[in-house]
């Protein structure tokens, strides 16, 4: 048996044609949803880029109890345990947050595994010139740090052609292992792209697709904040992300083109998601960050199964999954048991016969609203105080996104007793301060307005997603001062 993860970066589901985009050219994706299960009802979990990889291992939400971290040494993890089940283990990647202090121990789970260099501000290639030449008028460092853009532009003068693309070269390692092993047995193959994540860097041909009236300095890096631009402007961001969309389509096709040279259809589970959406001006707001509510173009996800046990193709399901669901679905196709604490359900009978798996699904980012959907209402609970007090992270693993915590941090740290999932560790619990979340609670129907324009007032349906909020935090062991935050009441 045989299965492949393809893995986009804030691919957002409302710019793909399979859910009725009628502007972006991705005919591939097209192509994708003709021959796999295309799923309605996918909602990420926990936030953002290595809080979903973390769930990707253990299948269990990773937001109520900590920020952006490593694994930790009582995390069980997916790919380790197929390694450890007789399945052979790839990954090819070029998210370069694998590399940071927050994305320690991650690819080491893989029996093998590959990174290519060069995307958003790796520190990747030195060019120390104070005279070197880059497009200082660009609007990108208007918006942060000229050490970041220039590392950004430096990494891309290195890439003149598009095979030197840190994407492209993902993909084409990929299809090496295709190449190479595609008449082997037990293996799975994880092919994880940075892109479509900002900057929005493709090659000049998938940009002149997409023509558009836009006369302003260089610009391709929408940091996550208000929308202060022009129409024009929000225009030509929209454009920049649908040319790099367009190129990640263009590589997906060639490695389905390899998928159906090797014939792997017959004998692979092949499943391509996604970590989180983008916003690119909805809402008011580029980007996502955690001051920012998870609306549906972050929170609801495209994800598309193709199962051969089962040879559904061309069809929807509403079933109402999430990310957590993915690695549960890897080791049941595998036959390996999955482990207590692991929450995620397998996909197997949601693709097959669109059977539903839950009822609510839990989603949010350490320290931000917890927001819960039952496929039809989102309800999104704020904290109910100036400070988003009290708040803890609990780890024996103290890095944040790139840097350890500072002894100041670690200076107030307490013991805590073990938590059911913790395997009888104890666990640091380290004080968060200064945190800020300025939005209130909200309740969205979207049935009747899918675009979540206008928070709805219903006690009755709030109550209800209330009863759905507590029993999910409690069913993930939530520490207490996370019902106290949000002004609820812990059973």
């Amino acid at each position: 048996m045989k299965a492949i993860m393809v893995m986009f970066d804030a691919l957002n589901r409302h710019m793909l044609p399979p859910y009725g985009c009628d502007w972006v050219q991705a005919p591939n994706f097209q192509r994708l949803a003709r021959r796999s299960v295309t799923f309605e009802n996918c909602y990420i979990g926990s936030m953002p880029c290595i809080p979903v990889r973390r769930e990707l291992h253990t299948g269990r939400h990773n937001f109520l109890h900590r920020s952006w971290g490593p694994l930790e040494p009582f995390d069980d993890s997916m790919p380790q345990m197929l390694g450890e089940n007789g399945v052979h283990t790839h990954l090819v990647t070029d998210h370069y947050h694998y590399f940071e202090d927050g994305g320690s121990h991650y690819h080491t789970r893989y029996g093998t595994w590959e990174f290519n260099r060069g995307q958003e501000g790796d520190p990747w290639k030195a060019v120390l010139h104070e005279n070197w030449n880059y497009p200082r008028d660009s609007r990108n460092l208007a918006l942060c740090s000229d050490k970041a853009i220039r590392q950004d532009f430096v990494n891309r003068s290195f890439m003149p052609a598009e095979e030197d693309h840190p994407q492209a070269q993902t993909f084409r390692k990929g299809i090496e292992f295709l190449e190479t092993n595609h008449d082997q047995d037990n293996w799975f193959l994880q092919v994880e792209m940075f892109d479509p994540n900002q900057p929005f860097f493709a090659m000049q041909r998938y940009g002149e697709v997409y023509p558009h009236a836009y006369d302003g300095p260089h610009w391709d890096w929408p940091f996550c904040r208000k929308v202060d631009e022009a129409r024009e402007a929000i225009a030509h961001m929209r454009c920049q992300y649908a040319a790099l969309l367009s190129m990640c389509d263009a590589w997906l096709g060639r490695f389905m083109d390899a998928m159906d040279k090797y014939g792997l259809w017959q004998d692979t589970l092949f499943m391509v998601n996604t970590d989180h959406g983008f916003l690119l001006s909805e809402h008011g707001y580029w980007g996502l960050d955690f001051t920012i509510p998870f609306y549906n173009e972050i929170a609801h996800i495209p994800l598309f199964v193709w199962d051969p046990r089962c040879g559904c193709q061309g069809q929807r399901r509403d079933a109402l999954v999430q990310t957590i669901d993915l690695p549960a679905t890897l080791l049941d196709y595998f036959g390996i048991d999955r482990p207590a604490d692991m929450q995620g359900l397998p996909l197997k009978a949601p693709v097959a016969a669109n059977t539903p798996v839950r009822e609510a699904a839990l989603f949010g980012w350490h320290g931000a609203h917890v927001n819960v959907t039952d496929g039809r209402y989102v309800y999104m609970r704020a904290p109910i105080n100036e400070t988003n007090g009290p708040l803890y992270n609990y780890t024996v693993m103290p890095a944040h996104m790139n840097r350890l915590f500072s002894p100041a941090e670690l200076k107030a740290a307490t013991l805590e007793q073990p938590f059911p999932f913790t395997k009888g560790i104890s666990t640091l619990r380290i004080p968060i301060a200064g945190s800020r979340h300025e939005f209130q609670t909200m309740l969205f129907d979207l049935k009747t307005d899918p675009a979540q324009a206008k928070p709805l007032k219903d006690s009755q349906v709030e109550n209800r997603m209330i009863d759905y909020l507590r029993r999910l935090m409690r069913q993930n062991h939530a520490p207490a001062e996370q019902y106290e935050r949000l002004g609820l009441v812990r059973d």
